[in-house]
């Protein structure tokens, strides 16, 4: 059975391992925190609370209050159209996979945002945190076949209630398995908001860089994989695009 399972995960490249899933979602989990606690009392990770509270403004006549809203909803947007027209001029340069790029990206925002005071007014880093979010949510998709997504739970906690619905009217407990993986990764998410919030109180605005640390152990498995374990691959599409 072993044998079995290690023959399934070589089916799979490094991008798509469920590790590294795992440390997206504890990652965004610590980016939820922060600009929750630090920066205006949002959830960046992702839109529908932007188009909600724009509603709402727009509603109560407050028109300039309202159109910000697009701000941040362009900026994911626009996470979104990047992340679909870089990965093949980035294929071409033929060094990492744009996967690896994009971790090394968000990286060097989050270090960014460390140095931001919170003076500065949150909308700088809401908008920040909200296009890296859309270009890790479109490119990070599948986990070893099973269709993910990094930044938000609400479809991690469909699945499990799917799995578990599956396994009380089929009876069979491989359907679980499925269920498990998205208790992973909410487990994961749930555990990154947890060490941030606790550490907001005493990094302030550095608290970000945490994140940092679950984001840099992925730059350096998908290095590793890029450069020597799956060098001859590179040219292999992901699952799911």
């Amino acid at each position: 059975m072993k044998e079995q399972d290690g023959d399934i995960a070589n089916q799979y490249l490094a991008c798509e391992s469920r590790v590294i899933f795992e440390l997206l979602m504890m990652s965004s989990g610590m980016m939820g925190a922060y600009t929750m606690i630090l920066r205006g009392g949002v959830f960046c990770n992702a839109q529908t609370a932007n188009f909600v509270l724009m509603a709402i403004e727009l509603g109560n006549g407050k028109w300039s209050e309202g159109f910000y809203y697009l701000i941040p909803i362009t900026a994911y947007l626009m996470g979104a159209i990047m992340s679909e027209l870089l990965p093949n001029p980035i294929k071409k340069i033929g060094l990492f996979r744009w996967d690896t790029y994009l971790i090394g990206f968000e990286l060097i925002v989050l270090l960014i945002i460390g140095f931001i005071p919170l003076t500065v007014t949150d909308k700088v880093v809401q908008v920040a945190i909200n296009f890296i979010c859309s270009m890790q949510y479109n490119t990070f998709r599948q986990a070893q076949g099973i269709p993910m997504s990094t930044t938000f739970c609400t479809n991690h906690l469909r699945q499990i209630g799917i799995s578990i619905a599956k396994y009380l009217r089929k009876g069979d407990k491989s359907l679980l398995k499925k269920g498990k993986t998205h208790t992973l990764m909410l487990s994961s998410f749930i555990m990154g908001a947890i060490i941030l919030a606790a550490a907001c109180n005493i990094l302030k605005e550095k608290a970000i860089w945490i994140a940092m640390i679950p984001l840099f152990i992925n730059l350096c498995i998908l290095v590793y994989a890029d450069l020597i374990q799956e060098r001859h691959l590179l040219e292999r599409t992901p699952l799911g695009h």
